[in-house]
């Protein structure tokens, strides 16, 4: 039941990490504060569709 979604940094939009997430257990977007290469900081990187 896990499926694989990409990260998209919320400053620059570029699409830098992919993962996975239990869609039964994690029903809304998933949110996670990566290191951005473009950027050159950590900012939160928002599940994209």
């Amino acid at each position: 039941m896990r499926e694989i979604i990409t990260l998209e940094c919320t400053e620059c939009k570029e699409r830098n990490y992919s993962t996975t997430k239990n869609k039964k257990t994690v029903t809304g977007r998933l949110e996670l504060k990566k290191f951005c290469k473009r950027c050159r900081k950590h900012q939160v990187h928002k599940e994209a569709k």
